[in-house]
């Protein structure tokens, strides 16, 4: 099988905080709310189909036993859970999502195969008072978040910062954070989906039950200290250059304004993934062409080579370090 760029059909998830907003991007939506577009994921909670070429049909947990490292490159395979390393979503933030923390890889309450979480935000999209919580106020302790939960004062602990459309947030794990109602992102992060939750506002989930709060894991795994938790406003002054946003141990990724014809390649060390932030384009390689538009995302083969991204579009690249 020679490598072409996939594109995978998404894993919708309801969820309680969820809305419709999904729908922009031409997808089509199941009932109920909608929070997340899990747009490539190899995961026992979604696995994402690819929807292109001779691979249509195929989940990427098939693709990935079948071709590995070959395809995806030398660092692919994520060393705990043995699946592709990464996880790219969409969120649509109808309502608040909980307060949460995500913990390290080593943490010991892990489920076993699963990894921590270290994961980054870029808006693609907020309204004008979208705000999202990012951390704790300074010289807040175990024992003052302890002593908050009992008095249920915690979001007196929480800072709250304004977001507008471009900005980036990293998030390793041990932050403290949530998007909060307003606001559209594109996640990448490590292949994880455990969230500890510290806070939900007393509100029922989708089956009218109180949502389930974990305390004592929170609690553990909080740095309290000082995460590595970084933001920037992403303006690009120059097309057809990449702009750096995050480097982490997990994952790097840039953003580049993307106008007329620029030539590209992948590396054999990583795959490459491309999220269309906005705009509209095409993606070449060989004698092929795949039109591009906002929310489309692609999995490009570490052995794809050569490619060409051409329109006028907004686009951010994704890699293993």
């Amino acid at each position: 099988m020679k490598a072409y760029p996939l594109q995978f059909k998404p894993e919708m998830k309801e969820r309680v905080w969820g809305g419709r907003a999904l729908s922009q991007y031409g997808f089509t939506l199941p009932e109920g709310p909608i929070g997340e577009a899990w747009m490539i994921a190899d995961h026992p909670n979604g696995v994402s189909t690819v929807m292109n070429g001779d691979l249509s049909g195929q989940g990427l947990d098939k693709i990935r036993e079948q071709y590995g490292s070959e395809w995806f490159g030398k660092k692919s395979i994520a060393h705990k859970s043995g699946r592709f390393p990464l996880l790219i979503k969409l969120l649509d933030c109808n309502d608040d999502l909980s307060v949460q923390v995500h913990p390290k890889d080593d943490y010991i309450g892990l489920p076993e195969g699963e990894l921590g979480k270290t994961e980054m935000w870029y808006v693609l999209d907020a309204k004008p008072d979208a705000k999202i919580i990012y951390g704790l106020k300074p010289n807040c302790s175990r024992e003052k978040l302890t002593a908050a939960f009992l008095e249920n004062t915690i979001m007196d602990n929480m800072q709250k910062v304004a977001v507008k459309a471009g900005d980036c947030f990293f998030i390793p794990s041990g932050t403290v954070h949530a998007l909060c109602a307003g606001v559209l992102v594109a996640e990448i992060q490590q292949n994880s989906d455990t969230t500890y939750r510290l806070y939900d506002y007393d509100r029922p989930g989708l089956d009218g039950k109180p949502r389930e709060l974990h305390i004592e894991d929170s609690l553990n795994v909080i740095n309290y200290d000082n995460a590595g938790a970084s933001r920037m406003t992403t303006s690009v002054t120059a097309s057809n250059s990449w702009l750096k946003l995050v480097a982490s141990d997990y994952f790097v990724t840039e953003k580049a304004a993307v106008e007329g014809e620029w030539s590209q390649s992948t590396w054999e060390e990583s795959f490459t993934i491309l999220i269309v932030a906005a705009g509209s384009g095409s993606l070449l390689w060989e004698e092929q062409v795949i039109t591009l538009k906002s929310g489309d995302c692609f999995l490009l083969p570490a052995t794809l080579g050569d490619y060409k991204l051409a329109g006028e579009f907004t686009v951010l690249r994704s890699y293993l370090p």
